[in-house]
């Protein structure tokens, strides 16, 4: 069952074993999980339901943005230095994101257990690894997806010595329209919204689109989480409406994303004893630069990232001073709306760039941030993301943009562009050096921070953690949060499978303490 808010009316009310609020990668895993074990559930979704049926996802940028993307595609952190990209609609980033499918790298395991994680080791995980890379086809692309950015940016990292590496893709039937960050029109990447949320529904579950959830209720005498209250909202302008929701749950389960559930925390004044909640995040902020190039590259055309590069992903140090890595690096892909709002310059340099942009490529990184940044409500009871770079995270985007560079020279560039607010223009390597130089601080450059996580890390010790290993409130008898708010630091990679695997670990955990 799917209830949309435009057919909710007067004030509802459910009685179900437990309800999940949030619909992405954690909250569809762990209603499809136990909905499977017997258990009743309830899934609450902000965002609204588009489906390519009945052809919401048009492929065209306005309209999807408004439609799946979190704050319409204009959320920044405070300072302007990062755009927040999330999601918001039933099946939440996994409807916008580019299928890229990495397991949670063993080093980055041992690291999460060194922070206080127990229950989630290797052993643990890849069996369920396995389970969700069947359930969603994951594997290599095919050759045939790589645009002509992927087959550049496989030249130039051949040609500067540097391994390159099939990214590992959840498709199924791929038809290599381009349009994956707007929504797939052909149901052939498989997000959520065509894998488990559907599942979740056929084992029973019931789904509430447009229903913003506005307290997580809890009983007066023990404390223990009992529900939650919602309203529904109106999906074209946001606004709530008369319909409402109360659901009564022996459990809830927190699973907004990465930036939305330590809002929810704040929200709806929620314990917080250990003063962790909002704090500790990470974005993995993404530094990017384009080329102009003497040929058509069509950057926006078949799949985003089919190959990559993971030299760089750990960081290296020497006698406790940062050199280089610490980041992904991949050939970069945006629709041309995108690309025009993001090309350095104005007026006639932009139109001129803007001629020319079958001739642009681009890369792309992504920073794995060690200085997090915080989630605080402002006076109006709103979410506010303070994030500012600092430390090394700033060393490691200055060398990933130096090594971008280098690649798209070697690649064939005939001139890299900064996206910065000067519109910085480097013509050949021995101009590479000014990455070190350009201002990449408060807005001078805006970069995209898609994989939002630690705002309610886990953790064995409440006194510096939110949750524990069993994905429980320390503070909240029976709340769990499944989302990667509870990573204590961002996973290395693309984070989606990594989400999936720990929220299969949380339905265990629920199933265990419900049957």
């Amino acid at each position: 069952m799917i209830v949309e808010g435009r057919d909710a009316k007067g004030a509802l009310r459910e009685t179900v074993d437990v309800v999940i609020i949030g619909s992405g990668c954690g909250g569809a895993t762990a209603a499809k999980h136990l909905a499977e074990a017997g258990l009743s559930v309830v899934i609450l979704e902000q965002g609204g339901y588009f489906t390519a049926g009945r052809g919401d996802l048009d492929q065209l940028s306005d309209n999807m943005l408004a439609r799946i993307d979190g704050g319409r595609g204009l959320g920044t952190s405070v300072n302007g230095e990062i755009a927040l990209m999330y999601g918001n609609c039933v099946g939440g980033a996994s409807v916008h994101y580019w299928a890229d499918s990495w397991r949670l790298p063993e080093d980055r395991n041992a690291l999460y257990q060194s922070r206080g994680i127990s229950g989630h080791e290797v052993e643990v995980l890849a069996p369920i690894f396995e389970e969700i890379e069947r359930d969603h086809n994951v594997h290599n692309a095919a050759p045939h997806y790589r645009n002509r950015m992927n087959e550049l940016f496989i030249e130039g990292a051949t040609k500067l010595g540097w391994h390159v590496e099939d990214v590992p893709q959840a498709r199924r039937g791929c038809v290599a329209s381009g349009h994956c960050y707007q929504g797939c029109s052909y149901d052939a990447k498989q997000s959520q919204l065509v894998t488990y949320v559907p599942a979740a529904l056929k084992a029973g579950a019931r789904l509430y689109a447009d229903c913003r959830v506005i307290a997580i209720e809890r009983d007066m005498k023990t404390g223990r989480a009992s529900g939650a209250r919602a309203v529904f909202v109106d999906s074209a302008s946001g606004q709530p409406t008369d319909a409402t929701l109360e659901v009564k749950a022996r459990a809830v389960v927190l699973a907004a994303g990465g930036y939305g559930s330590p809002a929810v925390w704040l929200q709806t004044g929620l314990p917080n004893g250990s003063g962790q909640a909002g704090k500790n995040l990470f974005t993995n902020p993404n530094p990017y630069l384009y080329a102009l190039y003497d040929e058509s590259v069509y950057m926006w055309q078949n799949i985003p990232a089919a190959v990559g590069t993971s030299d760089f992903r750990l960081a290296r140090y020497e006698d406790g001073v940062y050199r280089e890595g610490g980041y992904l690096l991949h050939p970069n892909q945006l629709q041309p709306e995108f690309l025009a709002a993001t090309l350095p310059g104005f007026g006639n340099s932009h139109a001129s760039l803007m001629a020319e942009l079958p001739q642009i490529g681009g890369a792309v990184s992504w920073i794995d941030d060690e200085h997090g940044g915080e989630v605080r409500l402002n006076a109006d009871g709103l979410p506010e993301y303070h994030y500012k770079l600092r430390g090394d995270d700033i060393l490691k985007l200055r060398d990933a943009m130096k090594k971008q560079a280098m690649l798209l020279f070697a690649s064939g560039a005939r001139e890299v562009l900064v996206p910065d607010i000067r519109g910085t223009r480097l013509s050949g390597t021995d101009e590479i050096g000014l990455l070190d130089e350009i201002d990449v601080e408060n807005g001078a450059i805006l970069f995209g921070a898609p994989h939002p996580a630690g705002a309610l890390r886990m953790g064995d010790d409440p006194a510096t953690s939110v949750v524990a290993s069993t994905h429980e409130a320390h503070e909240v008898p029976g709340l769990y949060v499944a989302d990667p708010s509870v990573f204590p630091l961002p996973p290395s990679v693309d984070p989606s499978l990594t989400i999936m695997a720990f929220s299969v670990v949380a339905a265990r955990h629920i199933q265990n303490a419900l049957l």
